[in-house]
């Protein structure tokens, strides 16, 4: 995500980052472009102009002129302004405790992903330790109901609905009715769209929005749409009023113009984005991290809190133990495979490590490899895998008309596995001199 945006903001900063003296001159030069870089990014132009005014402002002051290392107070000013433009703190849900039921209304154009979101927020919600309720109050749109109610059987949240209903208020009353019987705390509410805003359709959100008294109205609006979105959201909030919003393709944003123009213009903070096509793919916004992959600094916190959703703290550890005793086999490479799939695309990890924001593009990961080697790895038998010394020139060949590839292909992937090894071996033996430094692999 951001890609464009971080190579040239990145390049802008080289200009005056790490130097021991700059003139106004330089700040100048840098700004300049870093003013186009967000014009290009489709970012609203009062923000824009909001923007290059305060940076001037503070760059040019004594205290960075003047300062010991002027390269980098600017570049601190230029984070800060971008976390500030992106709405300064996090901004959690406002839900009330378990014991008093909230609602949420999810509002938005058809099209934009409300009904994917709905079930996301859910999932990540149950996940929290709330008990949720998805809403089905679409009764425009052919099927949306429907989908709901198979987002909802995937994930394992009930799901509300009511056969050839035609009133949404009536439909919402029912939903209270049935969280109140069966203990849901959070009613998640899926509402209808159209594919531009109309009269009808605000009249019946303003409607449910007076039966249901909500705690968030939540816009869902399409990142890629960049300006569009902004406009909408302002459009929404003008007419019913708005606590949040949504991004969804988020991660397919290459330009960022939507999440850098929202807080300013609308004056609501962007609350979650959707980063993916699975229902665990949402993800509360930090404008903080956001900032510092903008400026290629990468996301070390967002990355481990990834790892640590999908990799149980005991398998780390025995992992770890068997770095420590050299017994890292095939069978654990399989596991770590299986494992990196599942915190998503690694173009999005790449992204999330300081200096690789932008550097690497989808087309140059190669995916054919990485599913290659899994089927390699899958082809041979447990004890195989256990024991890579016994796979000889006929298991070898087993193994290569298995996984679909040539015994040169098997033949490669186990030598890349010794020199993983002998790695692993050097990391253990420094691990020994120095006990903190695989402690801190923990």
């Amino acid at each position: 995500m951001f890609d464009k945006l971080t190579q040239k903001v990145s390049d802008a900063l080289r200009l005056v980052a790490g130097k021991s003296t700059i003139t106004e001159k330089n700040i100048d030069d840098a700004v300049d472009a870093i003013k186009m870089a967000l014009l290009e990014a489709d970012v609203n132009l009062r923000v824009v102009r909001r923007f290059v005014n305060s940076t001037v402002e503070d760059a040019k002051g004594e205290r960075v002129l003047r300062s010991v290392d002027p390269g980098q107070q600017f570049v601190k000013i230029v984070h800060d302004k971008l976390v500030s433009f992106l709405g300064g703190d996090d901004a959690a849900l406002n839900l009330r405790g378990p014991d008093v039921r909230s609602v949420i209304l999810l509002l938005g154009l058809q099209g934009s992903g409300k009904t994917t979101s709905a079930a996301k927020l859910a999932l990540r919600l149950k996940k929290g330790g709330r008990n949720p309720l998805l809403v089905a109050c679409d009764l425009v749109r052919p099927g949306a109901v429907e989908q709901l109610s198979i987002l909802g059987t995937q994930i394992g949240i009930p799901v509300y609905r009511e056969e050839g209903a035609v009133d949404v208020v009536k439909v919402f009353r029912g939903a209270e009715d049935y969280a109140r019987r069966n203990m849901a705390d959070t009613l998640i509410v899926d509402t209808a769209g159209r594919l531009q805003i109309d009269q009808a359709m605000m009249a019946e959100l303003a409607r449910l929005k007076e039966a249901a008294r909500p705690d968030e109205l939540l816009l869902v609006a399409d990142a890629m749409t960049g300006q569009a979105a902004v406009d909408i959201a302002r459009t929404f909030d003008e007419k019913i009023g708005l606590t949040g919003v949504v991004l969804t393709k988020f991660d397919s944003d290459t330009r960022g113009g939507a999440a850098l123009s929202l807080k300013t213009i609308t004056g609501k903070p962007l609350k979650f984005v959707g980063t993916g096509e699975k229902p665990e793919d949402f993800e509360p916004f930090h404008p903080e991290r956001t900032a510092g992959r903008i400026l290629g600094m990468g996301d070390v916190v967002g990355l481990v809190e990834k790892a640590q959703e999908v990799i149980d703290k005991q398998e780390a550890q025995e992992l770890q133990k068997k770095i420590e005793k050299e017994s890292f086999t095939l069978e654990d490479w399989l596991t770590q495979l299986r494992s990196m799939k599942k915190m998503g695309s690694i173009k999005s990890m790449l992204d999330m490590i300081p200096g690789m924001a932008g550097q690497v593009s989808e087309e140059d990961i190669d995916k054919a490899e990485l599913k290659n080697q899994e089927a390699i790895l899958s082809s041979m038998t447990r004890k195989e895998r256990t024991n890579h010394l016994i796979i000889g020139p006929s298991r070898r060949s087993r193994i290569a008309r298995g996984s679909g590839s040539s015994v040169a292909e098997v033949a490669r992937l186990l030598k890349r596995f010794e020199k993983m090894r002998t790695m692993m071996k050097k990391m253990s033996k420094m691990g020994k001199k120095n006990p903190n430094f695989l402690q801190g692999l923990r």
